[in-house]
């Protein structure tokens, strides 16, 4: 952990901020064009450009779900959150746009 913390500690917490927010919706997203690339797989399975497709869109999600598990180490820290909302915030990264919410919600100074 402590890679993560001197990584994040270049920058300012505004900046950290920003960046964990645009993943989250970039998170939420990708989950969108994967389900449609699991749809499109389903449609038509011996298809060159479906098995691309979901191919990338694979990767490309698994990119910003796993950037979303680096940043919220760093998060947790900045918003002083307490076990029970890291844990929620680690657990809706695997429910579709479950992101956004803890975007909107849980990564706030006013909560309560």
């Amino acid at each position: 952990m402590n890679f993560l913390e001197n990584l994040f500690s270049k920058y300012p917490q505004d900046k950290v901020i920003k960046w964990f927010k645009q993943i989250c919706l970039a998170e939420a997203v990708s989950w969108f064009f994967l389900f449609t690339a699991m749809i499109w797989i389903r449609v038509d399975p011996e298809g060159l450009l479906p098995i691309i497709y979901i191919s990338t869109i694979g990767s490309i999600h698994g990119l910003f779900f796993t950037l979303y598990l680096i940043f919220l180490p760093s998060i947790r820290k900045i918003y002083a959150w307490d076990d029970e909302d890291t844990v929620f915030a680690l657990i809706s990264a695997f429910f579709p746009f479950a992101t956004i919410w803890i975007d909107k919600k849980l990564a706030r100074y006013d909560r309560e």
